[in-house]
């Protein structure tokens, strides 16, 4: 098979994460990168080698470009999807996908009417642990689920010392919501079921950062608290209770603890610096015996990186390749991405209102 020609729009997670997962794959070329800035540019293809442009019309417009990765800040992310699909191109996007889910719905429609590839990179999909889990469920090892707790407490951005950034703007996308909470939602629905109401919290811990020599006002969230009523693939209601927060000194990291009526299971860690290295899951039965999982040989990684969140995100790649060489629907994609977000919509309309906010 010809390799799929790829660019990369954004530096951080782009360059970091989805270079080396793309330099590394069967499938894919990296043709170049694309950044607004001509000095970061050139720093870029200095420290790297590789072509870069801040002509967007250009590289959307270029026939050699078969797909592209769009690793920006999240409200930049609408307007390139929407413009590199009308120009029939393949595209893997960051989460949270855009800043509302009626923007996702029109990147749907575009993609289906051009019968393009659209993955979502909830890379938790892609990791051993997560998906031996997924296949205990599967298994119905748990019986009937009755309760489902998410926490998910982070150090991240506890410093009050750390400087303003989009991620202190809500307009922007920033906060724990778009962070955790999109990860968070696309892994109960993956696991569990379809959220259909929710009754969120939201708080800003740390109302301010320095700035330029001064100090900016935060506006987006870094504590979220959620009661989701999620009904299962069999019609039934489970409660599930999330907590996110980037502000927790020594945070006790992620914990999904899942109970039915034969059993429960717990997935862990407290490693907060890699996603995927530190992760323990546990299975206790109906006899209370508890057992320590580890995942089917086949679920393995073939390569292990320094940098565990390469993997998993390869792995995503792959998927990704498939469905664009076949010309099937990638899963996680923007169907996903559109669940994930309207949950994270609900849960901010139900902490201003004060009420439940229903999904349709």
């Amino acid at each position: 098979m010809k390799k799929l020609n790829i660019a990369i729009v954004g530096t951080g997670f782009g360059r970091s994460v989805h270079l080396p997962a793309l330099q590394d794959s069967k499938y894919f070329v990296v043709k170049t990168f694309y950044h607004h800035n001509e000095s970061k540019n050139s720093i870029i293809k200095r420290e790297t080698g590789i072509e870069c442009t801040n002509n967007w019309n250009e590289l959307i417009s270029d026939s050699d470009i078969d797909g592209i990765i769009i690793a920006t800040p999240p409200h930049l992310r609408y307007k390139l999807a929407l413009e590199a699909l009308e120009n029939k191109k393949h595209l893997l996007l960051e989460k949270p996908v855009t800043l509302k889910s009626n923007e996702i719905e029109e990147l749907q429609r575009v993609a289906l009417s051009k019968n393009l590839s659209v993955c979502v990179d909830f890379e938790y999909r892609a990791v051993p642990l997560f998906m031996h889990a997924k296949s205990i469920l599967e298994k119905n090892k748990l019986g009937k689920v009755f309760l489902v707790k998410l926490d998910w407490l982070m150090g991240s951005r506890s410093d009050p010392k750390r400087e303003w950034n989009w991620y202190s703007e809500e307009n922007k996308g920033g906060g724990v919501i778009g962070a955790l909470g999109t990860h968070a939602f696309d892994i109960l629905h993956w696991f569990v079921g379809e959220t259909k109401s929710v009754f969120g919290t939201t708080s800003t811990s740390i109302k301010e950062r320095p700035a330029n020599n001064d100090f900016k006002k935060v506006t987006s969230e870094d504590i979220c608290l959620a009661n989701l009523k999620i009904i299962d693939y069999l019609g039934e209601s489970i409660p599930c209770q999330v907590s996110l927060s980037s502000i927790s000194k020594n945070g006790r990291g992620f914990s999904l603890e899942i109970y039915g009526s034969n059993g429960s299971l717990h997935l862990k860690s407290e490693n907060q610096k890699d996603y995927v290295h530190g992760f323990e899951l546990k299975y206790v039965n109906k006899e209370n015996e508890a057992e320590n999982i580890k995942p089917n040989d086949d679920l393995f990684f073939k390569k292990i990186w320094a940098d565990g969140r390469i993997a998993p995100v390869q792995r995503i790649h792959d998927w990704w390749a498939q469905s664009i060489y076949e010309g099937t629907p990638i899963i996680p994609g923007l169907s996903e991405g559109l669940q994930s977000q309207r949950v994270c919509d609900a849960i901010k309309e139900s902490s201003n209102s004060g009420i439940t906010a229903y999904l349709e």
